[in-house]
């Protein structure tokens, strides 16, 4: 007896038209990317529902498939509950088999309790209002939840100590965070690594850099800054982020160290909210 069939998202199903009409076209992958001026790897990912093309490359589309505006229009109706730059990040991180994140100053955002992420948004959002932080906080625990699957991604997070050392939203809330992160190690849900000050310089000391592996794809990278994010997915330029993070790997406290120093932490903070 067959299953259910699975349902679409309705970015698998624009991935699914846009390789309809690609083959009714007579082109291959490679030729729709010549057109658009993007990889062919960009393509497979679109067409696979894993990404969006912006508004600029669904204007190309169309007129390399000849399709008279049908994906930039289609594409108008996809609203995200992200900012342009991360949404695709959110999208492909439900899908990675692994995902390794390097975080220089904060915990990185799937890792993060709901006072963290609140203290955070509070910090970034002048005159903000309380159901507009709610929503804020609701929506990035939701991306978390992929965590809490039994076919989610194996997660390594390499914290820079001045992720654990920054205060954000008090003692309490420090306490609690780093916690989490412990908790989350000593059940085997988070592959952890600190990287200490006494380390100084490493291949990672100047930003924050994600790496996302798939089943049935290549992986990319994404790096990001105030208000900007950057995602590649060109091999060359992926394979060096990745030599990157395994240098600075290198240079990091073992898990063990890593897990004893984030309690440790977390006791003194929790010290002090007495």
């Amino acid at each position: 007896m067959s299953g259910a069939p699975k349902s679409r998202s309705i970015r698998q199903k624009y991935g699914e038209e846009l390789r309809i009409r690609r083959i009714a076209a007579g082109l291959t992958q490679e030729a729709v990317s010549e057109g658009v001026v993007c990889s062919p790897t960009l393509i497979s990912h679109w067409e696979a529902g894993r990404r969006l093309p912006t508004p600029h490359d669904a204007q190309r589309l169309d007129l390399v498939l000849g399709t008279d505006g049908f994906f930039a229009r289609w594409l108008e109706d996809l609203d995200t509950k992200f900012t342009q730059y991360f949404a695709p990040v959110a999208e492909l991180e439900q899908q990675a088999a692994e995902i390794r994140h390097y975080s220089m100053s904060l915990v990185p955002g799937l890792l993060q309790t709901k006072e963290y992420s609140r203290a955070l948004f509070r910090q970034s959002s002048p005159n903000h209002e309380e159901k507009n932080l709610d929503e804020a906080v609701a929506i990035r625990q939701a991306r978390a939840a992929l965590l809490e699957k039994p076919s989610g991604p194996v997660l390594w997070c390499l914290l820079d100590e001045a992720a654990l050392r920054r205060r954000v939203g008090g003692p309490k809330v420090m306490a609690d965070q780093l916690h989490k992160i412990a908790d989350m190690a000593e059940a085997g849900r988070l592959r952890l690594h600190v990287m200490p000050f006494s380390a100084g310089a490493h291949a990672l000391v100047d930003g924050l850099l994600c790496l996302m592996k798939f089943a049935d794809a290549p992986p990319i990278a994404y790096s990001e800054g105030v208000r900007t994010g950057h995602l590649m997915d060109d091999p060359a330029l992926v394979s060096q982020c990745q030599t990157a993070y395994d240098l600075a790997l290198g240079d990091a406290l073992s898990h063990a160290d890593s897990l004893a120093l984030v309690r440790a932490v977390a006791k003194e903070y929790a010290h002090a909210s007495k």
